[in-house]
């Protein structure tokens, strides 16, 4: 693979507190090209310093801008020189043409993420077509066939961390049924000054790398007071032998990343202004690269109104998750004159942070960073009671399992496995509303270099607000909350089950499906037309987005019953998740982890629907 345009060396030795919080200037340093400069942003929504382009001819241009988020500065790379990129707002039902000029020196692409479109227009190169060669246009030309929030990215290199992103607004050709007064979209993304090639490098060298939080001599003594000497040498001495890290929640931390909201660093304080007792539309959107973001406005409730573009029964929660591809629709109705809308990275190294406010210049207290939790055993193995008649584990996320020293994750108790190949393209015949088999089947190629762990006993809960959330003091949104309005798009049920394994190798920070990273792999078939039921199993520790390109997910409870639409689906350790598809989109279509680095390190697999 090739390196990304921006030509970015190592960070030299700054300030913690600076490169955390960022520049209060930081960001684009030159200004906008001509063609942002021409729109300026539309009445009625605040996108930081992007502008707003909308109709339903777009001309993009994607090359290089000098940034400083820490300073330090760097090169971009960015679309017509804004970073995040020009928002685009589309109507449904039009037609639209977008025009991408390529200024870069390396070949480049844009994928419209969530949108159903023809496979030649879904700008993932090798796939949907050839890339965008420096010097080249590429025009992308389809109807918009829905409406909502969703966003658009480079599917080249690095691209997408070195700042190729920006939001989607569609307009419903009906009027729309949410009502509120004001809308702010708020994109979150994340920033290094490094090559990410280099953070790559890294990581290959070393799995964790960028995990400060270690387990430290007064975590063992605070062990010892809680739970008493051997169960706390025994805790340290199973973690030990599985040669695993309890605190390694995600890849990167605040030492190598910037959080940005809308492009701007938490000391430049992004702010969205509202007048007294309107009702606020806030449109978020993770558009990092690697980081996985708790979001809440303390003092504020948000009530959930639309997932990944579709609307969704409204829930009022205190806080929300969401992982890179993801995108959530809120509504507000601040009473206040200042919140602050505080999204902190799930490791509790940083945050993203920005300000609802009445007036220019207001600020509201920036919370503390919650403290860093421990992944559990049921995050490891996950329903361990079921060996012995229990639930699927809900109730397991809050046991203390400190007592199971010298377990083997990699020789899990029960069946052998091994002889269990090639069920991603099992028939189980006509299933109609069955739920997914709970029976756990691990491909030969699970048994692997490139496999660290599997699990036996998953849980299949969607009530588990994930590692660092549960029993907070708030409501926090679970998937078991989400429920679309209008239901399944299809009512058949499944012809036949596609199961796959999310696998990896921490040690080798190697990731893959069943054991087998991208380059290795043969595709998924899908036959055209056919209603198929997706389970994956998480093998890993840590939480996947998983993103399948060009068909929506319809993700089922345990029982089978219908919960939601989405295009990105974030899967939790040791979970066991299904969702059915329609197979109504001809063509070669990508299915992968939206964690970029687990993206290219081999989490990525093709999908042939003919």
């Amino acid at each position: 693979m090739k390196r990304p345009a921006a030509s970015i060396t190592s960070v030299p030795a700054l300030s913690r507190r600076r490169f955390v919080q960022g520049l209060a200037a930081g960001g684009v340093l030159l200004g906008l090209s001509p063609y942002a400069r021409a729109t300026a942003a539309a009445a009625g929504t605040h996108t930081g310093s992007a502008a707003v382009l909308r109709g339903t001819e777009f001309n993009l241009e994607i090359g290089e801008s000098p940034v400083n988020f820490t300073g330090t500065p760097r090169m971009a790379t960015t679309v017509n020189g804004s970073l995040p990129a020009p928002t685009l707002r589309w109507r449904e039902g039009d037609t639209i043409t977008l025009r991408v000029k390529n200024r870069l020196t390396e070949p480049t692409s844009i994928h419209w993420h969530g949108i159903i479109l023809p496979f030649q227009m879904d700008g993932v190169p090798g796939l949907s077509f050839a890339g965008i060669a420096p010097g080249q246009t590429f025009i992308y030309r389809f109807k918009v066939q829905q409406s909502g929030t969703y966003w658009y990215h480079s599917h080249s290199g690095m691209q997408e961390a070195t700042g190729v992103y920006g939001a989607i607004i569609i307009d419903p050709v009906q009027p729309d049924s949410l009502r509120f007064d004001r809308e702010h979209v708020i994109q979150l993304s994340d920033w290094t000054d490094e090559n990410p090639m280099r953070v790559l490098e890294k990581l290959k060298m070393r799995g964790d790398y960028y995990n400060h939080n270690q387990p430290t001599a007064v975590d063992f003594f605070q062990d010892v007071s809680r739970l008493g000497l051997k169960a706390a040498v025994d805790k340290r001495k199973m973690w030990s032998e599985m040669r695993m890290n309890p605190t390694d929640l995600a890849d990167l931390s605040a030492d190598v990343l910037t959080y940005l909201m809308n492009g701007v660093t938490p000391a430049g304080n992004w702010t969205g202004l509202f007048k007294p007792g309107e009702r606020v539309r806030l449109r978020f959107i993770n558009g990092a690269a690697n980081t996985f973001y708790d979001v809440r406005i303390p003092g504020l409730p948000l009530t959930i109104v639309q997932a990944d573009g579709v609307n969704v029964e409204p829930v009022t929660v205190d806080e929300f998750r969401f992982g890179p591809g993801e995108t959530y629709d809120v509504v507000v109705q601040p009473k206040d004159d200042a919140y602050t809308v505080f999204a902190q990275a799930m490791d509790r190294t940083g945050y993203a942070c920005g300000t609802l406010t009445t007036r220019e210049g207001l600020t509201a207290a920036v919370p503390a960073l919650d403290p860093v939790e421990w992944l559990t055993m049921a995050d490891m193995m996950g329903a361990m009671d079921k060996a012995s008649g229990g639930s699927s584990g809900s109730a397991m996320a809050g046991m203390d399992h400190s007592g199971m020293a010298g377990m083997n994750h990699s020789a899990m108790p029960g069946m052998d496995h091994s002889g269990m190949a090639g069920m991603s393209g099992m028939n189980h015949g006509a299933m109609a509303a069955a739920p997914a088999s709970s029976q756990v089947r691990h491909a030969k190629t699970e048994y692997g270099a490139s496999t660290d762990m599997r699990v036996d006993m998953p849980r299949t809960n969607l009530d588990d607000p994930g590692i660092g959330l549960r029993n907070n003091g708030r409501r926090v949104l679970t998937l078991a909350d989400l429920h679309t309005i209008d239901g399944a798009m299809d009512s058949r049920g499944a012809e036949r089950e596609v199961e796959l394994h999310l696998t990896g190798n921490m040690e080798r920070y190697a990731w893959s499906f069943d054991g087998v990273e991208y380059g290795r792999s043969t595709p998924v078939h899908f036959r055209y037309g056919e209603r198929v039921r997706v389970i994956l199993q998480n093998d890993t520790m840590m939480t996947h987005p998983m993103h399948l390109h060009g068909m929506w997910s319809e993700l089922e409870a345990p029982d089978g019953q219908f919960q939601a639409r989405r295009h990105t689906i974030p899967v939790q350790p040791a979970q066991r998740i299904s969702f059915l598809v329609t197979a109504d989109a001809l063509g070669r279509w990508a299915w992968h982890c939206h964690l970029m680095l687990h993206m290219d390190s081999g989490m990525f697999r093709e999908v042939v629907v003919a």
